[in-house]
């Protein structure tokens, strides 16, 4: 996945009902979702589109973080 591919990459994720979110500053989870087939078939989809998200883990998180769906960790909001 590129940098660029970031805001599409998200958006697919929650037009596919995935909940998506940063956790703290350097993670992130595509959280509770629907467990359907449809619904399973369609993230893994997503995954295969996009590619390895390793690459780009910072800023998927900052770009998360931007649009406000994250989680502060306490043990972090000290330091930002």
């Amino acid at each position: 996945m590129k940098a660029s591919e970031v805001p599409d990459f998200v958006a697919e994720m929650i037009a596919a009902g995935c909940d998506i979110c940063a956790v703290g500053h350097y993670l992130f989870v595509a959280g509770d979702m629907d467990p359907s087939e449809a619904a399973m078939k369609e993230v893994k989809r997503i995954g295969e589109k996009f590619g390895d998200t390793d690459p780009v883990r910072q800023e998927i998180v900052d770009y998360l973080w931007s649009i406000g769906r994250y989680v502060e960790l306490p043990s972090e909001s000290t330091r930002h």
